[in-house]
């Protein structure tokens, strides 16, 4: 392939990706290179120097990226967007989160809940159980880690529920989701891309937003628990 360039992307689009770089390796003969981080850890990352051709994170994200200067104007585009949910190990009981007094029993009743450190559905999640006063009870059989795929740790018999963007828990094999939060203590969370300035791949990230905003893409992000945005 005859250029590459590089994408800082969050973890909840990740499954999306797998399906679509290599369409568009295929298409373009451009090498696609992605680094998956919460959007907190992308930031960080970020503001330690390190730069991309292509952001594909949260709006919140955006916006403060943009701020500092550091996406090109007129180059951003909302993608999709994606709720938090709970899953479980396929086979197993699926408890019942219908109502917030539901979920409350039944992440009570849990003998231990995965959710991340540093990823927005996981510092989201720390605030409601908070609210709900049941953090206390909940920390005592949390089974954590930064960010990456939260279910896994369930897939692999570490914990029996796990909290996280829809995408990502459905990206897990194995896995089974119950529902989304209810909506009083749900978290919205909208995808968005935006070309890095100072790139000299402008051009190819540009094209992969196109195809990221295109139909089929959107027919994959919805496959993959992403909820289009209209308008």
């Amino acid at each position: 392939m005859s250029s590459a360039f590089k994408v800082l992307a969050s973890n909840s689009i990740r499954a999306v990706m797998a399906e679509l770089v290599p369409q568009f390796e295929r298409a373009n003969a451009i090498r696609v290179s992605v680094s998956y981080d919460p959007a907190k850890v992308m930031l960080a990352r970020i503001g330690k120097g390190e730069t991309a051709d292509l952001a594909i994170t949260s709006s919140g994200a955006i916006d403060q990226l943009a701020k500092q200067g550091k996406i090109l104007a007129g180059s951003r585009r909302v993608l999709a967007r994606c709720r938090v949910g709970v899953a479980v190990l396929a086979g197993k009981p699926k408890p019942d989160i219908g109502t917030v007094e539901a979920l409350k029993h039944a992440l009570l009743d849990a003998g231990s809940i995965a959710f991340t450190q540093e990823g927005a559905s996981g510092m989201h999640f720390a605030g409601a159980i908070e609210r709900l006063g049941i953090a206390e009870q909940v920390k005592a059989k949390a089974v954590q880690q930064p960010g990456g795929l939260i279910g896994e740790l369930v897939a692999a018999g570490k914990a029996e529920i796990a909290i996280q963007q829809i995408p990502e828990l459905l990206a897990v094999p194995g896995l089974e989701l119950v529902g989304p939060l209810p909506a009083e203590i749900q978290l919205v969370t909208v995808s968005e891309a935006g070309v890095f300035s100072g790139t000299k791949q402008a051009a190819a990230a540009r094209l992969f937003i196109e195809l990221l905003a295109s139909p089929a893409a959107s027919r994959v992000m919805q496959a993959k628990g992403f909820e289009p945005v209209s308008g």
